[in-house]
């Protein structure tokens, strides 16, 4: 139970702190090729002008990271983006991209943006077919390094989380599941 809850919590940490690292990835690469920038408008991370377009792009880690809230928040995003920046500049060119540093969609057209996934997404961005796979290999070298550390680490947490819940919750090495659900969701917990 505690590795379960350890593991869940360390999997939205990981996707935060890579989505980040993706992100900043993804403008630095498109900064280099296209003079691309960190957008100021909201939920939008990437702008870029290509052969006399603007693009707007919201970068995700893949292609399934949304419900459908998350979706229609983006829409208006890229909706109000076009918005501001028609305004400045009456007839420009701009087309809104949920680009995504992996996996796959066939079926770029949304309607008012396109999809990019995995290898599409990278050479959108970069002009370079390859550079999903040239990028895996420096980065899986850097996994490598601290997947050591931190595995001796996790292994600490887990001990210790579970000699803490053994003391608090656990009675002759059965979980009391009337006192786990009290502390978790009673009105009064601890």
């Amino acid at each position: 139970l505690v590795k379960i809850f350890l593991d869940a919590h360390l999997s939205s940490q990981e996707e935060s702190l890579f989505g980040k690292f993706l992100e900043g990835l993804v403008v630095f690469v498109n900064e280099s090729v296209y003079g691309g920038w960190k957008s100021s408008a909201e939920g939008i991370d990437l702008e870029f002008n290509k052969e006399d377009i603007r693009y707007v792009v919201s970068i995700k880690s893949g292609p399934n990271w949304g419900n459908s809230s998350q979706i229609k928040r983006m829409k208006e995003n890229f909706v109000q983006v076009q918005r501001i920046l028609r305004q400045g500049c009456g007839n420009m060119n701009i087309q809104a991209v949920n680009g995504c540093c992996y996996g796959k969609d066939n079926q770029p057209d949304k309607g008012i943006y396109l999809k990019y996934c995995g290898q599409k997404f990278w050479e959108f961005i970069s002009g370079n077919s390859d550079l999903y796979v040239e990028i895996i290999e420096p980065l899986g070298y850097k996994a490598k390094e601290r997947n050591e550390a931190f595995m001796e680490n996790y292994v600490r947490v887990i001990n210790k989380f579970s000699q803490s819940f053994m003391e608090r919750f656990c009675e002759d090495g059965l979980i009391q599941w009337e006192k786990l659900l009290r502390f978790n969701s009673g009105a009064n917990s601890e």
